[in-house]
């Protein structure tokens, strides 16, 4: 890609809050940078909402909720489905913002508009699908009538990992449900979700139905919004720390929910895998994004017959991935989003090394500009290293082993976190019990990527409540109104 080209893209983005339809500056006129995480380089200043901006946005929202939940199913339907037809012209626009935000690689980020797309597309065919019943009550004395009305106003808070499809997987169902949103995209990743913005005006969304305020200050402007009683739903992806200071604030106006919340990921491959197999899902489980994904796999459990050969592999793959700025040929790994990520891979792969775990490769972040960390792998990782406990966010492979099944279940279900797991197995039996013992919301059995707009995606434990995607993903939107009848 050409700067020339690059720059023209950044040029296009409003650098203004969009509420009621309307880009506009914040009430104090504040600013603040988006970086490049590969150089370091300011790439546009953009205005920095206040709580006051936040309940300005959330004043347009519920002034168009009433319309919009109005609006005929098949209206809003074609409406999301002319955002994803707008976003198959602009899907390089969007891989390219993505990569310059965030780092990833320019191939990884067309990967996540063809996934974040599809939310648009599977959620337009859903609106159409919102259904009741109808029937005699048991006693014969009353029809009741079931319905399904939207939530209302919903806040939504956005990670920085996969800025377009999680923006999508939350605003595709609340609109395709009738509920009108305020997003608050992420300070570090902020201008993929302001160009899709720029998709759903162009698709015809009217005015006040989604606002956008981004802002350097997350939780001094969503407080006031979560507080305000007219607000309904609330759904956060990011990590469990923050997800419970979210939870306990929606509770005081006992507003629904949906938390995307942290992962710790087991990877657990059996002796009777197969080994190709289980290296690929391994290099897609865990240096998908840079690591950079609560879907990541986080520890490494391979059968102790196995281990070495499974070592190896990875090793030679991994040492064979380029490094470097993601709009670069060829490159695997781009930079971790910034400073602080470097300094939490540096400090896990320390401790697993100094409690006995063997590096590989990798094991440094790289010197010169951007936030580079070198793709890792350790093995023979203990007990007690933080790395086992702790969601790395980063490419760094940790292998542990194991030699019974049922030690293999005991050391993938032993953390707080239960999000997805990864299972290489050629047993069929073996795979039913893992399908029935772990305790995850998703689970791979020998794939390593699980995630698909037509599938419910959440967690247990905790790794959060509620499920995004599939034919549960819009019921987080609607609730549900019983109505009685007398027989006359």
């Amino acid at each position: 890609m050409s700067t020339q080209t690059e720059q023209a893209l950044l040029d296009s983005i409003p650098t203004g809050l969009f509420i009621g339809g309307e880009w506009i500056d914040g009430e104090t006129g504040a600013t603040f940078d988006v970086i490049d995480p590969s150089t370091g380089d300011v790439i546009r200043t953009i205005a920095d909402a206040t709580p006051a901006d936040g309940i300005r946005a959330l004043d347009a929202a519920v002034a168009a909720q009433d319309a919009w939940a109005a609006t005929a199913p098949r209206t809003r339907s074609e409406i999301l489905r002319k955002a994803f037809d707008l976003v198959q012209e602009h899907k390089e626009d969007l891989a390219l913002l993505m990569t310059l935000e965030m780092g990833k690689p320019l191939a990884e980020a067309r990967g996540e508009v063809v996934y974040g797309g599809e939310f648009l597309r599977w959620f337009s065919e859903e609106a159409v699908r919102i259904s009741g019943r109808y029937g005699i009550n048991p006693e014969g004395t009353g029809h009741m009538v079931v319905s399904q009305r939207p939530v209302g106003p919903s806040f939504f808070v956005t990670p920085w990992n996969f800025p377009f499809a999680m923006a999508t997987r939350k605003i595709a169902p609340a609109l395709a449900a009738g509920c009108t949103v305020v997003i608050k995209p992420p300070a570090l990743t902020p201008l993929t979700t302001i160009f899709f913005t720029k998709l759903l005006e162009e698709a015809g969304l009217p005015k006040g139905v989604v606002n956008v305020v981004q802002t350097s200050k997350s939780s001094a402007l969503s407080a006031p919004i979560i507080a305000d009683p007219r607000l309904r739903k609330l759904s956060f992806t990011g990590s469990t720390e923050v997800g419970r200071k979210l939870i306990a604030q929606a509770a005081e106006g006992v507003l629904r929910v949906s938390m995307e919340l942290g992962g710790n990921a087991p990877f657990v491959v059996f002796d009777d895998a197969d080994l190709d197999k289980a290296v690929e899902g391994a290099l897609l489980a865990k240096f998908r994004n840079i690591g950079q994904a609560c879907t990541a796999a986080n520890r490494f459990i391979v059968h102790q017959d196995v281990a070495d050969e499974f070592a190896k592999r990875v090793t030679e793959r991994v040492q064979a991935m380029k490094v470097g700025r993601g709009t670069e040929d060829g490159v695997a790994i781009g930079p971790l989003i910034d400073e602080d990520a470097v300094a939490k891979a540096e400090e896990l792969v320390g401790d697993a090394v100094e409690r006995g775990a063997t590096l590989l490769a990798g094991g440094k972040a790289l010197e010169g500009v951007g936030t580079y960390y070198e793709p890792t792998v350790l093995t023979d990782v203990v007990p007690g290293s933080a790395i086992l406990r702790e969601e790395i966010f980063g490419p760094v492979l940790a292998i542990s082993t194991f030699a019974t099944e049922e030690e293999a279940v005991r050391l993938a279900n032993d953390t707080e976190y239960g999000l997805v797991s990864y299972v290489f197995t050629e047993n069929l039996q073996r795979g039913q019990r893992m399908i029935d013992g772990l305790e995850t919301g998703m689970m791979g059995l020998n794939v390593g990527v699980v995630s698909n707009a037509a599938a419910p995606f959440g967690g247990v434990k905790q790794s959060g409540v509620g499920r995004e995607g599939g034919f549960e993903g819009i019921h987080e939107y609607l609730s549900t109104k019983y109505t009685l009848i007398p027989v006359s």
